[in-house]
């Protein structure tokens, strides 16, 4: 079947602008830089998009925090490339004292030994230069940061390749064809840095910072504190400019664009995601893809006000420039009203429920239930659904998420009451099931090949099993207890307009997550999926 490109990229445009999916990669740029092609094509990379791969390979990945090479207002450069031999030695000495899971992976990882050295704190390293994200110079310092990295990560695995031998690949690669002896096929990746850039106390990968401060709250005591940027901290207190009233207002706005008392020179430089332009981080990223083996994962950031068009924009911008891939996120859009389409005519034919005439009770429950506890994989665990039944069908539903604890055991647990609750008060199963069925979280899974969105996907798909396969459906007219429809009268069935959170709220501590390359992360409690 053939369908215009033209239809297809216009489709992942309105998806990626209601809420962020799909992102894109560009595999013929990947291929045309593949270093072994004669191995294999490479048809996919993993999620984040910075790690193209040839079926059986591994990540191997490691960032430099490029904020600790600034010394006095000047880069150390001397410093930097130390650091760069030791990491390429200490990612090469990881492909072989790693335990594989099974033996194609540790085959094709050791055949091809690729490793991914990348960076992040590159927002701070701007911020100590004095050099604003959206500007030429810091567009320029990008591809001469990355061009020393490169340059001195293949110096240093032709060192390696010196001491211990090529990668068993290099025959028929495109280093043999240069005449360059590589002990890795590959060398660097801009990877997400979710975790490690907030055990290390700075900015992620090569992102603008998402807030120069902002209220954080200790989990043991409940406690709120302000998490400041070190570097902008330290300038206004030299300038003489910090205030605690000052903080709490940066922290309730996240930016200081528009905060009069903090000096323009100030503003210039210490912007955020949403401060900067699509272009600006499409061009950053092309700058850093420019001199970098594998891809860059990074997020281009957009205002909620953004269009379609802006969209398609930035995804030809960064095809234009040679990126590899492009992930791109509308402020507020994972924030959606999800409705039931349909036709006008079945709009106007639809009748008004009426009220109930009083609420349901639900028949109690036996003290003897039969039933049987079904597991599901989901992206948060091992999902434990427990289905009893009466006479009547369905009595309750127990939901346990693996061994969790905390907000995850409580929410599941909810689900299982009301779904309880809700089954013995004779609402039909399947409208239950639609209720819950393709609700999207963060952490999607896969159960024997099929993708589970969340834990109320799996739930719902659990029941669906159960109905098909145990029982069929039955009337519920009970003696003693009127039908259902005593109390809603003949109304077609309606689904009513609902709002729900798809991705945009940390699973661990319910505050906003921050989309950062191709990556959502909590900067308040460390909540991420990635790096």
């Amino acid at each position: 079947r053939r369908v215009p490109a033209r239809k297809i990229f216009n489709l992942i445009v309105e998806g990626a602008w209601r809420n962020g999916e799909p992102g894109m990669i560009f595999i013929d740029t990947i291929n045309r830089f593949n270093p072994t092609p004669h191995v294999g094509q490479i048809e996919a990379t993993n999620p984040c998009g910075e790690q193209p791969l040839l079926p059986y390979e591994s990540c191997n990945l490691g960032s430099i925090n490029l904020a600790k090479f600034v010394k006095d207002g000047e880069i150390d450069w001397d410093g930097l490339r130390e650091v760069v031999w030791i990491a390429v030695r200490f990612l090469d000495d990881v492909i072989d004292v790693n335990s594989y899971p099974i033996p194609e992976i540790e085959q094709m990882t050791k055949a091809n030994r690729k490793i991914g050295l990348g960076v992040m704190g590159w927002a701070d390293m701007l911020f100590l230069l004095n050099i604003p994200y959206d500007s030429d110079e810091a567009i320029q310092l990008a591809e001469k940061v990355m061009k020393f990295i490169q340059e001195e990560s293949h110096r240093a695995s032709q060192q390696l390749a010196e001491e211990r031998g090529v990668f068993p690949n290099w025959k028929g690669s495109v280093w043999e064809k240069k005449g360059i002896k590589m002990r890795n096929a590959t060398t660097t990746t801009i990877a997400p840095t979710g975790t490690i850039s907030i055990i290390a106390g700075c900015s992620s990968g090569i992102e603008p910072i998402f807030a120069l401060a902002y209220k954080r709250t200790n989990i043991l005591d409940g406690e709120e504190f302000f998490e400041i940027n070190e570097i902008f901290e330290e300038v206004l207190r030299r300038r003489g400019l910090y205030t605690d009233e000052l903080i709490e207002k940066v922290a309730e706005k996240g930016s200081i664009q528009e905060i009069e008392e903090i000096p323009e020179d100030i503003r210039r430089v210490f912007k955020c995601a949403l401060d900067i332009s699509p272009e600006w981080h499409v061009r950053m990223q092309a700058a850093f893809q420019k001199y970098t083996d594998n891809a860059v994962s990074k997020t281009i950031n957009m205002p909620n006000s953004a269009t379609r068009k802006d969209v398609e924009k930035a995804f030809l911008l960064a095809y234009e420039l040679g990126c590899k891939g492009i992930t791109v996120y509308r402020d507020g859009s994972r924030e959606e009203q999800v409705l039931r389409i349909k036709k006008a005519e079945e709009e106007k034919k639809e009748a008004k429920p009426r009220p109930p005439a009083k609420y349901i009770e639900p028949r109690p429950r036996p003290r003897i239930t039969t039933g049987r506890t079904i597991e599901t994989r989901t992206g948060c665990g091992s999902l434990y659904v427990t289905i009893n039944e009466d006479e009547y069908g369905i009595a309750e539903v127990f939901v346990q998420l693996g061994k969790s604890g905390g907000c995850a055991a409580s929410q599941t647990e909810a689900m299982g009451r009301l779904l309880s609750v809700a089954l013995r008060s004779w609402i039909d199963p399947e409208v239950l099931i639609r209720q819950l069925k393709n609700i999207r979280c963060p952490s999607p899974g896969f159960d024997n090949g099929e993708v589970i969105t969340s834990c109320a996907d799996g739930v719902a798909k659990v029941l669906e099993k159960h109905l098909k396969g145990e029982y069929k459906k039955i009337k519920f007219e009970v003696e003693g207890i009127k039908p259902l429809t005593a109390f809603t009268g003949e109304a077609e069935e309606r689904e009513e307009p609902r709002t729900k959170q798809i991705g945009g709220v940390c699973p661990e501590c319910g505050n906003v997550l921050e989309y950062g390359e191709g990556c959502a992360t909590c900067r308040f409690c460390g909540f991420t999926r990635c790096g």
